[in-house]
């Protein structure tokens, strides 16, 4: 069975509580990626906050994302 994300919120800047189809939660910190290249938009809280969880993932509207494994490997 393939690991997808079923819905994301904020949890605190920058971490995001994600819900996955296993029905678990797990929260996943953002910062560690906040000063590599397309996701240095992301330091934007406003912008941030735009996440919206899309075709198993997890985007932003100028298309940053994470694919579903990294997620979920790397969510606590």
């Amino acid at each position: 069975m393939s690991i997808y994300v079923k819905s994301v919120e904020i949890f605190e800047f920058p971490k995001l509580s994600i819900t996955f189809n296993t029905d678990e939660k797990k929260i996943f910190d953002v910062s560690p990626y906040l000063d590599k290249g397309i996701f240095t938009e992301l330091q934007n809280q406003d912008y941030f906050k735009q996440v919206k969880a899309t075709n198993g993932t997890i985007e932003w509207p100028n298309g940053q994302d994470f694919c579903p494994d990294t997620l979920y490997i790397k969510g606590r």
